[in-house]
């Protein structure tokens, strides 16, 4: 709920999704111009999701932004290895996931 409050309150359209592989069956069907996963999540972890999503050439470019509440710089190294764009440790301040999203973004 925080990141959608955060994201739309910024101005931005916000798809949500209720598991892992939710999230996965959404980013095969729709190109997003950005996708926030946590780690831990039902049916599907956020690692598994950004790697299955990464195999997929028509996603290819779109930032993916980790959160977790894990700072271990293993978890953090294994989620650049998945192909995560950024990473935000939780819990966040709200200001911080929308500026990240702004530079992912490019704006």
């Amino acid at each position: 709920m925080a990141i959608r409050i955060a994201l739309t309150g910024a101005g931005y359209t916000v798809t949500e999704a209720s598991d892992g592989v939710d999230g996965l069956t959404k980013a095969n069907a729709t190109r997003f111009d950005m996708i926030v996963t946590d780690l831990n999540m039902p049916n599907m972890d956020g690692l598994t999701m950004i790697k299955e999503i990464r195999k997929n050439p028509s996603q290819a470019g779109v930032p993916i932004i980790f959160l977790t509440t894990e700072s271990d710089p293993e978890m953090k190294n294994q989620a650049k290895a998945a192909g995560a764009t950024g990473w935000l440790v939780k819990p966040f301040v709200p200001d911080q996931l929308v500026k990240v999203a702004r530079k992912v973004l490019g704006q």
